[in-house]
């Protein structure tokens, strides 16, 4: 006899203000705490040292998440010239130090560098798994090992700000897998002043945007106010924000009663639409099914039980 799960059926995005402090996980431990949510899970790690936004998905939007982990990433953090660490971040003890600082000029002029297609070595405290354990684990332990570099994407990659001469903050936007940690690190090589991130916000992921982010203390103070659970899932996106990059397919009752049971649907007639790719099936409004139409049909590959 299947187990049943404990907790509230409630089903949504939640855009998170992530604080600085808190790790990802435990940033979504509280949130199902509050909701008193059945599943929860997280699109996207966030580093205990960065803030900013962490998409978390309630219920069926759990299945929605991976489109949002591939979505297009920002973020605004502030490198610290003159010392590599080993974390590649503020918490970890200088590697290498250097007196050098760069002008402004130089590192706009080496931007571009950075920008595209590159390969890039993430940090050695980072999830990576190697040989099944994770690298941050082995970073610890001591182990000696070596992370492979990776093809990532980087949108862009503008200088925001220089406040002082030790300091210069960037803005990033860029794809699945990049990480900032190693853009401060390798920009500070090729600058021969060496670097690392001492501040780091997320200001988008995917769909969501800071505006419409919401704080820890916020939901706080919702699930204690006299709206209680009522007013927490009011601040709630719904289920299909995380599609906002595939088309939405409207159907019919009987057809979504297909799709329920798994079944393929026909879309030909003179009325059919002409469609092929991935796309979210909805009936009367609601959300039935993510699926794939090709040459004519849809069929479901996520199936959603609202």
């Amino acid at each position: 006899m299947a187990r049943r799960r404990k907790g509230r059926p409630v089903h949504g995005w939640l855009v998170l203000d992530k604080p600085v402090g808190l790790t990802s996980s435990d940033a979504v431990a509280r949130v199902k705490r509050l909701y008193k949510a059945a599943k929860a899970g997280h699109a996207g790690t966030l580093d205990p040292l960065a803030s900013g936004i962490l998409p978390i998905a309630l219920g069926e939007a759990t299945k929605t998440a991976p489109f949002v982990v591939d979505g297009l990433k920002s973020y605004r953090f502030t490198v610290t010239w003159g010392a590599e660490t080993e974390t590649d971040d503020a918490e970890g003890a200088a590697l290498r130090e250097s007196r050098a600082r760069p002008a402004r000029a130089a590192i706009e002029r080496l931007l571009p560098d950075f920008c595209g297609d590159i390969e890039q070595v993430p940090p050695r405290y980072s999830a990576i798994k190697v040989e099944g354990a994770r690298a941050y684990d082995l970073a610890r332990q001591g182990d000696e090992f070596e992370l492979a570099a990776r093809t990532v994407r980087v949108e862009s990659l503008t200088i925001a700000d220089m406040p002082d001469e030790d300091h210069c903050i960037l803005e990033a936007s860029c794809g699945k897998g990049t990480y900032v940690r190693s853009l401060a690190r390798d920009l500070g090589r090729e600058l021969g002043c060496f670097g690392h991130v001492s501040a780091l916000r997320r200001t988008r992921v995917g769909p969501f945007g800071e505006r419409a982010t919401i704080s820890l203390a916020k939901l706080e103070e919702l699930s204690h106010s006299a709206a209680g659970l009522e007013g927490l899932d009011a601040v709630l996106k719904p289920v299909e924000t995380a599609l906002d990059d595939i088309p939405a397919l409207a159907i019919s009752g009987d057809d979504a009663a297909r799709l329920a049971r798994g079944q393929v649907v026909l879309l030909r007639g003179r009325d059919a639409p002409v469609i092929n790719g991935p796309v979210y099936a909805t009936s009367r409004g609601m959300l039935v099914a993510l699926g794939e139409v090709k040459r004519g049909e849809l069929r479901p590959k996520r199936v959603f039980n609202l």
